[in-house]
């Protein structure tokens, strides 16, 4: 009998320059064909530099928002981890659940006086489905490419906060012993980063 069970998604955590949002109304536009806002929004992206005016982008909508969201410097620069060589992302990137959503675990298990943190950590991977951002084909682009969610970097500040008040407890029915904690402890180390460079987190899924 094949016992094999194939592993869970794997997620990352990147750094973005740019808010999602105010991005979507130029990459729509790009698509029929204007790309001066995309263009100025994203100046020396070389994939948005060689659109022609008068002719939809050619890309997909999710690549575009990847491309002109992301904070180029930090992503090509290996030695300004967000999360300071700790090994959190890679703790976060595949949790020990079924999904391998550490996420999704903090949201299901914690438990703050006012929501704050559940509210940001959904944006945070729920974020780019059509029913909360509001248009549809930003979460799915080319080659795999799975777009989560993000929050921007006021937001981190904010979530940061909210974990460092110490109000926030665990829910009772918890699946693992100290989950939560290890969980936080983590994401945190990415917080303290991005809040470092100055830039949002964007989390991504890869299958």
């Amino acid at each position: 009998m094949d016992n094999y069970i194939p592993p869970s998604d794997y997620f990352t955590f990147d750094a973005i320059s740019a808010d999602p949002l105010e991005i979507v109304e130029a990459i729509l536009a790009s698509k029929s064909g204007d790309h001066s806002e995309i263009k100025y929004i994203s100046n020396g992206v070389p994939e948005f530099d060689g659109l022609v005016e008068g002719q939809p982008a050619p890309m997909d909508m999710a690549t575009m928002l990847f491309l002109a969201c992301i904070d180029w410097e930090l992503f090509r620069d290996s030695s300004k981890s967000l999360d300071g060589g700790r090994g959190s992302r890679e703790k976060l990137g595949r949790w020990p659940t079924e999904d391998g959503n550490a996420i999704a675990y903090l949201i299901e298990y914690v438990d703050s006086p006012n929501g704050t943190i559940e509210d940001l950590l959904a944006k945070l991977t729920l974020g780019f489905l059509p029913e909360f951002l509001g248009e549809s084909g930003f979460d799915k682009g080319a080659h795999g490419l799975h777009l989560m969610g993000w929050i921007t970097h006021s937001e981190i500040r904010e979530l940061r906060r909210e974990i460092r008040r110490g109000g926030w407890g665990v829910k009772a029915d918890e699946l693992f012993d100290g989950g939560v904690q290890d969980g936080i402890r983590h994401l945190d180390n990415l917080l303290r980063g991005a809040e470092k460079y100055g830039v949002g987190l964007l989390m991504r899924r890869h299958s």
